[in-house]
């Protein structure tokens, strides 16, 4: 068995250690057996020792989860200042924080968390009365006794009469639907069961559309789902009575299924998807009775979807000979592509656009930094959105007869604030500023451009305290995604302020394979050109070493899910490049991601291992599990993942740490982190979220060297 470094407590303030004088005492990694399982792929044998830690449901599983977590709580747990740095991200996470306020009947909705509360509170007030007047509505807080169950969603009637919301349990994506009378906050009917990756549209005040799988054979956490079916659920009848709308036969095979009502609930819209890129859309006439569904787009080669519609006239958003995306619009009646005409042309700019108050408004990404125009439903443009600085823009959503709108804004320097927007004059307000004990004007961002491998210029935005020199001795973490068509934009993160105040620097990079330029940007970096995106990470990382903003011993790096492949990749790849690598929920068994749960529906970013021997080959070529040697010194490790991961399975996690215990040469350590009733990340509780990014941090200011606070 390989050993690793403990450290020893001391305390004061960050203080950087000289090389080799850290306090430490030898401790053991647990054992992992190893199992003879071999597949053939196109007449090439993998092995595949870890195979038994893909069975969630054991006890032997179960045991090594225990055992890794000892090790590493008790690695963590003596590093001095994490609790420190667990008080500070406490202080500095207690703050109030509202959401955008929202009308359904005859109430005015809006969430609110005091600060340290696990989960978001709904509060409403008559639309008459004010704010100050509101009263809770639903506390998810009530949900369970330690924050884990979390509201994933939630749905009113055309007249706000009935909800339905959608709970998530130890951060699953396998939902519940609770219907609840709006006025009296009394349930009404049966718990709806074993949802998964669906919204609630309601069909007026009758019933609604829902999507899911079939319960799946084995592990409903692990299980391979690919048979996705959108059903209607009337009120007051029991789940097993709920109609299947589409999908649910071999022909009708889908992966992603939605379905939503129009407001006017004159038209049912159903997107069907095979992978995470390209979709067949279907409309369908709800006032006509027994009609059919009609085609808009039969094929799956671009992304559409209906984003408005005036009557008959259905204003659509596709990628469909635009690879920035535009609108156009066509009738009802004959909806396919021959007959579309642009509304809003594609521009140089990549378009996500929204609709509210009887305008449409389009945000234009300019190198990843919002830009917003407000258009007619003549498609005239009425004006420039004026915004409050350089950063990410969200929000102007709403009813056509809203009378106001809300956007949020946000970059790495300023955290959320919401303003109220006047959509007849362009005029707003500050809503709602939030008060962070973190002074937000002693930092800055500034957008760089790098050159990757090929020559492609990468931007990349780096913040940090104002005035550094840039000696190469500051302490950076460079975060990652890089796929799945997902923009990094500018965005305000509470726990990084613990980080820049300790000194560290913050750096995004967009790759390619994300969706910051449309399309062709994403296309650059999937299948046989995935690699693309591990040469722009890796050289984002030699850029910060070459312009003497870090070191090799001073750069972390960060990334979760597919950011969690990067990771893996990069540190596979250049392991000298970095000190400290940090994959969280990562896809990193690339041979067989595809048989667990939904992730046969990646394989548009991906390709799989069982499409042709040349696809087989690239992606053993760089899949994190397999790229790991004996002999080689990679860098001090914390894997973090949660047990109730669906998504992307603990699995890819549990096999690469095993795997990375096995052949790590050296004294850095490598550690798994995993996160119990937790699962890909959505709705994880305030107090888990808190103690995670203190043992990262804390993890990685050690193993740079740092040992007292």
């Amino acid at each position: 068995m390989k050993q690793i470094l403990m450290p020893v407590a001391v305390a004061c303030i960050l203080v950087s250690c000289n090389e080799g004088e850290k306090n430490q005492a030898n401790l053991t990694y647990p054992e992992t057996k190893e199992v003879d399982t071999v597949d053939t792929y196109f007449d090439t044998e993998v092995k595949d020792p870890y195979r038994w830690l893909e069975d969630d449901r054991s006890d032997e599983t179960e045991e090594w989860v225990k055992a890794q977590n000892e090790l590493t709580f008790g690695f963590l747990e003596d590093i001095p200042y994490r609790n420190k740095l667990k008080e500070r991200l406490s202080e500095v996470w207690n703050y109030e924080k509202i959401g955008a306020p929202f009308k359904r009947g005859e109430y005015t909705y809006f969430s609110k968390n005091d600060g340290l509360q696990n989960q978001y509170v709904y509060y409403r007030y008559k639309n008459e009365e004010t704010p100050e007047e509101a009263d809770i509505f639903l506390d998810p807080n009530t949900f369970s006794e330690d924050g884990t169950t979390s509201l994933a969603g939630m749905s009113f009637t055309e007249d706000g009469k009935m909800l339905a919301y959608s709970i998530s349990e130890g951060g699953s994506d396998w939902r519940k639907i609770i219907i609840l009378d709006a006025e009296t906050k009394e349930q009404k009917g049966d718990t709806l069961v074993d949802v998964k990756f669906s919204g609630v549209s309601w069909k007026a005040n009758e019933g609604f559309y829902y999507s899911s799988y079939d319960k799946p054979e084995g592990s409903e956490l692990s299980a391979k789902t690919d048979q996705h079916k959108l059903f209607y659920h009337k009120l007051g009848t029991s789940q097993d009575e709920d109609v299947l709308v589409y999908g649910g036969t071999e022909e009708e095979k889908h992966r992603y299924v939605s379905g939503s009502v129009t407001e006017d609930n004159k038209y049912l819209v159903v997107s069907a998807s095979k992978s995470t890129s390209g979709n067949r859309l279907m409309i369908k006439d709800l006032t006509q009775k027994n009609s059919e569904f009609v085609d808009v787009v039969d094929t799956y080669d671009n992304d559409v979807y209906v984003i408005e519609n005036d009557g008959s006239k259905l204003f659509l958003v596709t990628d469909k000979d635009a690879p920035n995306k535009k609108i156009v619009t066509v009738d009802a009646s004959d909806p396919q592509s021959e007959n579309w005409e642009d509304f809003i042309p594609e521009t140089e700019h990549v378009l996500s656009p929204s609709t509210g108050a009887g305008y449409f408004f389009t945000e234009y990404m300019v190198d990843a930094v919002s830009q917003v125009k407000q258009y007619d439903y003549e498609g005239e443009l009425v004006r420039e959105v004026e915004l409050p600085g350089v950063g990410s823009v969200g929000g102007f959503g709403g009813k056509k007869d809203a009378e106001e709108l809300y956007f949020s804004f946000t970059n790495y320097t300023t955290p959320g604030t919401i303003y109220k927007y006047n959509p007849e004059n362009g005029s707003s307000e500050v809503y709602v500023k939030p008060e962070i004990d973190f002074d937000t004007d002693a930092y800055e961002s500034k957008q760089v451009f790098y050159t990757s491998k090929d020559g492609t210029e990468i931007p990349m935005i780096i913040t940090h305290k104002k005035g550094i020199e840039l000696d190469g001795t500051h302490p950076t973490m460079l975060y990652g995604y890089g796929g799945f068509n997902i923009s990094l934009t500018p965005s305000f993160s509470t726990a990084n302020t613990v980080w820049l105040e300790n000194g560290g620097i913050y750096a995004v990079a967009n790759l390619r394979g994300g969706g910051e330029y449309g399309k062709d940007w994403h296309n650059a970096g999937i299948k046989l050109k995935k690699q693309n995106v591990f040469d722009d990470f890796i050289a984002a990382g030699e850029y910060l070493i070459e312009e003497n903003y870090t070191s090799s011993e001073k750069l972390a790096i960060r990334g979760g899910s597919n950011g969690g492949l990067l990771v893996g990749a990069a540190m596979t790849q250049r392991p000298d490049l970095f000190q400290v690598a940090l994959p969280a929920v990562g896809v990193l068994d690339m041979l067989r991601y595809h048989t667990f749960t939904s992730g046969a529906g990646w394989a548009y970013d991906y390709g799989t291992s069982e499409d042709d021997s040349e696809m087989f080959e690239y992606l053993r070529g760089y899949s994190p599990l397999h790229n790991i040697n004996e002999g080689t010194e990679y860098p001090a490790t914390l894997v973090t993942t949660g047990d109730h991961d669906d998504r992307v399975v603990p699995a890819h996690s549990f096999k690469f740490a095993a795997e990375l215990q096995s052949k790590q040469s050296g004294d850095n350590p490598t550690l798994i982190r995993i996160e119990t009733d937790a699962g890909h990340g959505a709705g994880k509780p305030t107090s888990k979220i808190i103690q995670e990014y203190a043992d990262i941090f804390a993890f990685t200011f050690y193993n740079m060297g740092y040992e007292e606070m």
